[in-house]
C-alpha cells in the first residue's frame, strides 16, 4: 500500500538499527519512554526491540486512554447506565475494562443496562436525535486526539436543539503526564533507570503541534522527537534521540514531519478551548491525581455534563492487589513481570485495563512479545547446553 509499506521495509529498519549501534556509544546506556500506546505496539508488533543494541532501552509510557482511566470512572459509568431512562454510549475497547468487584460494562449490558457501542461522535449525536425519549449519554475519553471529536458532537447537539444529549467526560492530557513522570519523586515506583528522552505521540501532536513540549527542554531539559507509528519512524526517531545525546543536546524535534507541525491543528484547538475547560485535578492509574490534567465543559455548555444532569457521585476503587497495570503503565514494570499475565489475565478473561485495549502494553506484549521471548529464552538455553 503507497505510503504505509514504504514505512516497513525490513531493510532499511535494519539499516537504521546498523546506524543506532554504530553511533550509540558503548560507555553508556541510552533510556527511552515511548509514551503512546500506539508506539508500544508497533515496537512488539515489528520486533524493533531486537534491532537495538543492548544498551538503548525501550521504556513502556501511560499513553493509552483507556489503561489510565481509574477504575471508579468505569463504576460511575455502570452507575449512570443502571438508571432506566439512560443510553450509555461508548467506544468498544471500554466494555470490557474491568471495573470494581469483577464488573464491566459489558456485564453491566448484559445484566440489562442500555450500553451500546459506537465508532465515533456523530454517531452519539445520531442516536441522540433518533431517541428523543432517551437520556443519551457519551462516555468520552480519549487524550488531545480524541478532544475535538466530542467538542464537535456537542456543538452539534446544540444547533439540532438536543436537550437528551450529554456527556461523560475524561478527556486527558498528554503533556501533563509527562510532566508527573518527570515531578515524581524517585521513590514512587518509577522506572529503575532515568528517562532520558520521550517519544512523542503522533496523532496527539497533530492537534496539539510541538509548542507544548518546550517546557520539558527548558525547565527539565529532557529531549523529545515526535515520532510517526510506522518500524521506520519509530527506528528514525531512537536515532534522533541517540545523537541528541551523544551531542549533548536537548530539543523537541519533528520526526513525523508528514503529519504534525508546529502549531498543529488551529482550527481543532480553537474548538476544544470554546467547548472545554480544565479540571483541577484527575485521578490517572499509575500516576495518581495530576492537577489541570484533565478536561471538563465550560459552564457556558453545562446543559451538557452528564456529571452535572445526573448528580454523579465520585466513587473511590482499588485496583486488583494482584494487577500490576498501574506499575507497567509507568515503565517500572514489564507485562511480563505480573504474576497474572498469560495465567488468569488474558485478553480473553482481562484481570486490567492493560490487557484489554488494543493501545495497551499487556495486550501487546501478548499478541507479539511473549513469543519472541519465548524464542530468546529457548536460544539461550539451546547455547547454555
Amino acid at each position: 500500500m503507497k505510503y504505509v509499506d514504504e514505512y516497513r521495509d525490513g531493510k532499511l529498519a535494519r539499516a537504521v538499527a546498523a546506524t543506532i549501534a554504530a553511533e550509540a556509544d558503548p560507555s553508556r546506556h541510552y533510556a527511552f519512554m515511548e509514551f503512546c500506546g500506539g508506539h508500544t505496539h508497533a515496537i512488539s508488533r515489528y520486533g524493533l526491540e531486537d534491532l537495538l543494541p543492548a544498551n538503548v532501552k525501550m521504556i513502556h509510557g501511560p499513553g493509552c486512554p483507556v489503561c489510565v482511566l481509574p477504575i471508579g470512572r468505569i463504576d460511575e459509568a455502570i452507575e449512570l447506565a443502571k438508571n432506566p431512562r439512560v443510553t450509555l454510549l461508548t467506544y468498544a475497547d471500554l466494555m470490557r475494562v474491568p471495573g470494581s468487584k469483577g464488573t464491566s460494562l459489558i456485564k453491566a449490558k448484559a445484566a440489562g443496562a442500555d450500553i451500546r457501542m459506537v465508532y465515533s461522535t456523530l454517531d452519539a449525536v445520531r442516536i441522540a436525535e433518533e431517541n428523543p425519549d432517551r437520556e443519551v449519554v457519551f462516555f468520552a475519553i480519549g487524550f488531545e486526539t480524541t478532544t475535538p471529536p466530542t467538542a464537535m458532537a456537542v456543538k452539534m447537539a446544540r444547533k439540532k436543539g438536543l436537550t437528551n444529549f450529554t456527556c461523560f467526560v475524561n478527556h486527558v492530557l498528554t503533556p501533563s503526564a509527562i510532566r508527573a513522570i518527570l515531578e515524581a519523586p524517585e521513590t514512587g515506583g518509577l522506572p529503575p533507570v532515568k528517562i532520558q528522552g520521550f517519544l512523542g505521540p503522533s496523532h496527539v501532536s497533530a492537534v496539539i503541534g510541538l509548542e507544548p513540549y518546550d517546557v520539558f527542554v527548558e525547565k527539565y531539559g529532557q529531549r523529545i522527537v515526535v515520532s510517526g507509528f510506522e518500524p521506520l519512524d519509530v527506528m528514525q526517531s531512537i536515532l534522533m534521540l541517540v545523537r541528541q545525546i551523544n551531542e549533548g543536546r536537548s530539543a523537541v524535534e519533528n520526526q513525523y514531519t508528514r503529519a504534525v507541525t508546529r502549531e498543529g491543528n488551529v482550527a481543532a484547538k480553537a474548538m476544544v478551548d470554546e467547548v472545554f475547560d480544565l479540571r483541577d485535578a484527575f485521578e490517572w492509574r499509575g500516576l495518581g491525581s495530576i492537577p489541570n490534567s484533565a478536561l471538563k465543559l465550560r459552564d457556558g455548555w453545562a446543559e451538557f455534563d452528564a456529571e452535572k444532569r445526573f448528580a454523579v457521585e465520585r466513587i473511590e476503587a482499588s485496583d486488583n492487589p494482584a494487577c500490576e497495570c498501574g506499575t507497567i503503565l509507568i515503565g517500572a514494570k514489564e507485562p511480563a513481570d505480573c504474576r497474572l499475565f498469560g495465567t488468569v489475565c488474558t485478553p480473553e478473561t482481562p484481570m486490567g485495563s492493560c490487557m484489554v485495549s488494543s493501545e495497551g502494553a499487556c495486550a501487546a506484549h501478548w499478541t507479539y512479545g511473549r513469543f519472541r521471548a519465548k524464542a530468546k529464552r529457548e536460544a539461550a538455553e539451546r547455547k547454555a547446553s
